[in-house]
């Protein structure tokens, strides 16, 4: 017998790519379970599909830093339960110093579907019960029809695990001029913030008032530093400065989409714009901001 579940949960991760250097991702998860009947003749309770399934998923994955461990250009290593991480990317060298919980180790050469798959299947064999035979995960995007960024950020006043230094998202985002759709604008933002990590300007540190590994050789000149104390610890990370805009606030979707809409309105100073900002899937926050003409 088999039950399936689709859209059980949403993962919002970061990960490191050797070529794209940080990626925000949001992955839909659907699921399909093979078993006999237990004693409710059920394969298994959708409550407990959710309680289990999606709790085991969101605790291993979601809102963390994913590293492809066999990876050449990773380095890291672990002392108690504090992380310092080295990673090499055409885009530069990406550093950390994280509480373990930050990061999300997948013994693989890259994150890709396949690799996580695997990964959170051995999760969850551990969780199901004894009359689940069978797993199967099937992990995809979003399909959008409007332009698309990924960014990474870390918001240190979030009482959850957003306050973890390097996560993300991958988002749409539409934008109205005077009423009007203004698709050269979603083009913008999307080209703008492509791969993009969003940092903001109080977290902005000084390299050398970083702890990072001894491997880190980064300077001011070529690296932005990040540094903030949260509930879930000490965060740390050191981005190559093409790879990184500064934003004068938080990094919340709320703030993001007014920040888009006060860009836009400096821009075209006569234009009313409506901003509807994307935080992953199926959520987010409007901003309207200046006068219609």
């Amino acid at each position: 017998m088999q039950l399936f579940v689709r859209d059980l949960t949403v993962i919002d991760f970061s990960y490191l790519c050797p070529i794209r250097g940080m990626v925000g991702e949001s992955w839909i998860v659907d699921v399909l379970l093979d078993g006999g009947l237990d004693e409710q003749n059920m394969v298994l309770d959708f409550s407990k599909v959710k309680r289990t399934i999606k709790d085991t998923i969101d605790n291993v994955a979601d809102h963390r830093l994913l590293i492809p461990t066999a990876c050449s250009e990773v380095r890291w290593q672990q002392q108690g339960d504090r992380v310092w991480m080295d990673f090499n990317s055409l885009k530069g060298d990406i550093h950390l110093a994280c509480p373990e919980q930050a990061f999300a180790l997948i013994p693989s050469e890259l994150i890709d579907f396949e690799s996580v798959n695997t990964f959170l299947q051995k999760a969850l064999k551990e969780v199901l019960p004894d009359n689940v035979d069978g797993i199967a995960l099937t992990l995809r995007n979003e399909l959008h029809e409007t332009p698309f960024y990924h960014y990474s950020h870390g918001l240190k006043k979030h009482d959850g695990n957003c306050q973890r230094i390097a996560h993300g998202h991958r988002s749409p985002i539409n934008i109205f001029e005077n009423g009007i759709s203004a698709p050269k604008w979603d083009e913008y933002w999307a080209e703008r913030w492509k791969d993009i990590y969003l940092g903001t300007v109080e977290d902005v540190v000084k390299i050398d008032e970083l702890t990072l590994s001894p491997q880190a050789k980064v300077s001011d000149d070529t690296h932005f530093g990040f540094h903030y104390q949260a509930p879930q610890g000490d965060f740390q990370l050191a981005m190559p400065k093409p790879m990184c805009e500064i934003i004068p606030h938080d990094t919340t979707v709320e703030l993001l989409a007014e920040f888009v809409a006060n860009t836009l309105v400096e821009k075209s100073p006569h234009s009313q714009f409506k901003v509807i900002a994307y935080e992953g899937v199926g959520k987010g926050a409007i901003s309207v901001k200046g006068h219609q003409a």
